[in-house]
């Protein structure tokens, strides 16, 4: 597949993806460096896969479960467990061989399904925070402002706007046609890069930081409101503290998955932009390391939430316990103390 120039006496060799005119350099490894490389992305796979189909499994067969904030939780580790599947196994052979040898329409379908699942996250946690500003600031009026009807209306806006977006600049020329000038980095045969371009590194930063900015500015909100609340509450009603305690801890829990998504995908936002400007000067394995930061983001969730919800732990237990398969255990109270 690949093929290799000799530069002369006491050159390294330099090594192109493909036999053709314009082929990617390619950078070639150690075996046991790649071996290393291999395993360990196959191990972070199977966290994100098994970890957020456990969220799934557990959010669906759960009745007490069933509650807005929970299926959009459902909803993102759907997103997270899909790019698992379905993008990580050809990035890891992508970032190893640093080569794409898979063909243009599985090219176009990996930085489709790449993007959509990554946007699709960011715009979950954004409807998580309006749900969490809803249930802490207006506790009153949120069992009928913020119904399971309402959270599938923002499931699906969290789908189909990404999905018509990302198409919109993968599988059309609009913007090949229309932006150029923008667009004059060809890739080398061997590369899969379709969407990293000037203008993609400009348009990629707003979409990125203007939900995180709703989400912190909600956040920010959420958590003066949670203080003040304590105060009030706790001297007037324990069972009320009780109530509000639930939802501050949700928030905070919640909170720190924002906080892990920002600290993941900050580093490739900027560098996007950043590049742009800068007639992408990054190095390849640098890049390589902030997209797998960003990736590791899908695989932090379900970690968070083992740590933080005692009714993830109960689920998670009851499974290994095999009582998962007792005809009572879908309707247990994972709530209950």
């Amino acid at each position: 597949m690949s093929t290799v120039l000799h530069l002369g006496a006491g050159e390294h060799p330099l090594t192109f993806c493909y036999q053709v005119n314009g082929s990617c350099p390619r950078t070639v490894h150690p075996l046991g460096i790649r071996l290393a490389i291999y395993l360990a992305c196959a191990a972070g796979i199977i966290i994100t896969v098994l970890g957020n189909l456990f969220v799934v499994f557990t959010v669906s067969y759960f009745k007490a479960l069933h509650t807005p904030t929970n299926f959009l939780l459902l909803s993102l580790a759907l997103a997270d467990m899909l790019l698992g599947l379905l993008v990580l196994p050809l990035s890891t052979i992508r970032s190893v061989e640093s080569c794409w040898f898979f063909g243009d329409f599985l090219c176009r379908l990996h930085t489709y399904l790449d993007t959509l699942f990554c946007l699709v996250s960011i715009f979950h946690l954004c409807f998580i925070s309006i749900d969490r500003h809803c249930a802490i600031c207006e506790p009153l009026l949120y069992p009928s402002k913020f119904t399971v009807r309402v959270a599938l209306r923002y499931i699906l806006a969290g789908w189909g706007m990404p999905a018509a977006y990302t198409a919109f600049f993968v599988y059309t020329d609009v913007v090949e046609r229309g932006l150029s000038r923008w667009l004059e980095e060809m890739p080398c045969v061997g590369s899969c890069q379709l969407l990293f371009n000037k203008f993609w590194g400009w348009l990629n930063f707003p979409v990125f930081f203007f939900p995180c900015l709703v989400m912190i500015s909600l956040y920010v909100k959420i958590f003066v409101v949670a203080a003040r609340q304590a105060q009030q509450i706790s001297a007037f009603n324990k069972s009320l503290a009780g109530a509000a305690k639930h939802e501050r801890k949700a928030a905070k829990t919640l909170g720190i998955a924002v906080s892990m998504y920002l600290l993941c995908w900050l580093p490739f936002t900027v560098d996007t932009l950043v590049d742009s400007l800068l007639n992408f000067i990054t190095p390849p394995l640098v890049f390589d390391i902030f997209i797998w930061l960003a990736y590791f983001n899908s695989a932090c969730n379900p970690i968070i939430y083992v740590f933080s919800y005692r009714w993830f732990r109960k689920a998670l237990k009851l499974i290994l316990s095999q009582e998962i398969f007792s005809p009572r255990t879908p309707t247990i109270d994972l709530y209950r103390e």
